[in-house]
């Protein structure tokens, strides 16, 4: 997903008899999918955890953008141009949806937004990874935004409500996302022998970073059995793994492109494929600020940050004089 590694609270699961009235009936209103509003009561550790939940996602959004916007202006064709176009825009429009989620819970874009410039919230992982050539492109679109509307439609049920609603829009428009991206690999799959050496180099380099997009294992987390009983997460991170390697290896068979794994087959038992786990050395280092492109994308965004102060310095001018007119003509 596009938020790993959100920590709830740092205490195991309260029984019923040790929560309080209030959080008692919390936990009532939570169980019967009564969704929570922002002028509701809700425990602190609720909504702190969706502040770094919802912020992580929101930057995810807005970083995203970064991997695609590369290639605009390298696109094969002008319908390929304007469809990449539109898929950005709508990247921008999901971090912004987001960041008003996360604003109901009394913090602002601003405060997120630094929080994400001095290393204090991350965003996913894969933006760390380069598109080198046109076939990333498709394999972000079909592996990365198919590992996100994975998680992203369960998402759609979570307790809160403006995160739920927001939740709505953006999966409708990541399934365009992930269509857009398979046709691209399906057009280089039956191509020229480049081509599909192209497609195939891409799932080699995308497979394992979208597969850690959900997270290390949480079955042993306290944390994710806090947020699970929240319903602020609605699957474990193993869960959704599974789900999207099941999904996705009768799509790459379609296509013709091996997934670069020795161990995938498929286990009658459980009726689900077994597969090899990423390295996870590889994706803490990535977190820690070490992947390949973790430097250039935070400097993006610390220059378009310092770029725009001028446009919010004029915006809050503006809206101070006109609050202090509109009080004056009272």
């Amino acid at each position: 997903m596009y938020a790993q590694m959100v920590k709830s609270t740092g205490k195991a699961l309260k029984t019923r008899e040790e929560m309080s009235p209030e959080e008692a009936a919390f936990q009532d209103r939570v169980d019967a999918d009564i969704k929570i509003e922002p002028k509701d009561w809700m425990p602190e550790g609720y909504r702190k955890t969706l502040i770094r939940q919802i912020g992580q996602h929101a930057h995810s959004e807005i970083v995203g953008q970064l991997p695609e916007g590369n290639w605009i202006t390298r696109a094969p064709t002008l319908e390929r141009k304007a469809i990449l176009l539109a898929k950005v825009q709508d990247e921008a429009g999901h971090g912004l949806y987001l960041y008003c989620a996360a604003e109901t819970l009394g913090v602002s874009r601003d405060d997120l937004t630094e929080q994400l410039l001095d290393g204090r919230m991350k965003y996913s992982s894969i933006f760390n990874y380069p598109t080198l050539t046109w076939a990333d492109i498709g394999a972000v679109g079909w592996l990365v935004d198919g590992a996100a509307i994975m998680n992203q439609v369960p998402l759609q049920r979570t307790s809160y409500g403006p995160y739920s609603r927001a939740m709505i829009r953006i999966c409708k428009e990541e399934s365009f996302h992930q269509r857009q991206g398979y046709d691209i690999m399906m057009k280089m799959a039956q191509g020229t022998d480049a081509q599909r050496r192209m497609a195939q180099n891409a799932m080699d380099r995308f497979w394992y970073p979208s597969l850690m997009m959900f997270g290390p294992s949480d079955k042993d987390s306290v944390h994710s059995a806090q947020s699970l009983a929240w319903k602020i997460k609605i699957d474990t991170n193993d869960e959704l793994r599974q789900k999207f390697v099941d999904q996705t290896v009768p799509q790459a068979e379609y296509l013709g492109l091996t997934i670069p794994d020795e161990n995938l087959a498929w286990n009658e038992e459980k009726g689900g494929y077994d597969f090899s786990e990423p390295d996870w050395s590889e994706f803490f280092d990535v977190v820690k600020g070490n992947g390949p492109c973790n430097k250039e994308r935070l400097a993006a965004r610390n220059k378009a940050w310092e770029d725009g102060s001028w446009v919010r310095d004029g915006l809050l001018a503006h809206a101070e004089k006109r609050a202090a007119r509109k009080t004056a003509a009272e």
